[in-house]
């Protein structure tokens, strides 16, 4: 990972566009995809220099109302354009410790243990897996271990198989480790983390060049569990207020569906073989 964010976010994007996206004619031959610098900068209503600057990591804090322009004339999404303003430093008190967010209190493990017949865990910024309930537990049972779900997507070799459509769980795990860097770009995990996936992962490598930038909220997900076979899941993701950076994840089936009937079979059967470890023990 190199420290210019801020520069490499609005090179990558500005490569995304096209002339034609953002209704401007398109004059010679381009030696590069997507738009010119001063294109961008004109559609920004900026200083060409001053948006060489900003991409070349001369200037590293541009104004509210710059950012706002650059959102604009880059078509960010709200997802992206939160990180742009953290990318750019225009979010006090975002940023925090790398090790202010791995407690998970028992309270709120006592509430996800409340959830028997559905999965739940609480996982941080960098996609670590903080705590699960047993179903969780039986749900990520394929992977050795269960422990990051960027690394059991990339490096595990259950990941492939465990992930029906494994494109689309790539590119939303590399988006949701890319909103983390405007947050904590500093971190230590973060980056160790990164750079490993960059070494090991090919895909890893040209996803994470994209700079594709998307929070958890929900989604429909579609897994092949060993155990139970076929199954789709709808999850919700939740901050966690007393501890920022934290999010809680609760996945649920449709009633009466299927992967409803399959859950409940692969709770049964980790609640088995649970019993008779502790039996042998």
């Amino acid at each position: 990972m190199d420290d210019n964010h801020l520069g490499d976010f609005l090179r990558a994007r500005r490569a995304a566009l096209r002339p034609h996206d953002v209704g401007m004619p398109s004059h010679g031959t381009r030696r590069v995809a997507g738009l010119r610098r001063e294109e961008v900068a004109v559609l920004a209503g900026v200083n060409a220099d001053y948006y060489t600057r900003l991409e070349q990591g001369r200037e590293r804090n541009p104004s509210p109302q710059v950012i706002d322009a650059l959102s604009h004339a880059l078509h960010l999404d709200e997802d992206a354009r939160a990180h742009l303003y953290r990318l750019a430093g225009a979010t006090p008190g975002d940023r925090l410790s790398p090790h202010s967010t791995g407690r998970v209190s028992p309270a709120l493990r006592q509430l996800m243990d409340g959830y028997p017949n559905t999965p739940a865990f609480v996982m941080n910024r960098t996609l670590d897996l903080l705590a699960v309930n047993a179903l969780a537990q039986a749900l990520y049972s394929a992977f050795t271990p269960a422990d990051n779900l960027a690394r059991m997507a990339f490096l595990d070799r259950a990941g492939p198989t465990f992930y029906t459509d494994w494109n689309r769980a790539a590119q939303a795990t590399v988006a949701n480790l890319r909103e983390a860097t405007g947050f904590e770009p500093d971190n230590p995990r973060l980056r160790e983390l990164v750079g490993t996936l960059t070494e090991q992962s090919a895909d890893f490598a040209r996803l994470w060049q994209s700079h594709t930038v998307r929070g958890k909220t929900q989604d429909a997900k579609h897994f092949l569990h060993p155990d139970v076979g076929p199954l789709t899941l709808t999850y919700q993701a939740f901050d966690v207020r007393e501890a920022p950076g934290q999010q809680l994840v609760i996945y649920h089936a449709e009633p009466g569906s299927p992967s409803a009937h399959s859950l409940h079979l692969l709770g049964s059967l980790h609640a088995t073989r649970r019993q008779d470890r502790s039996q042998h023990s």
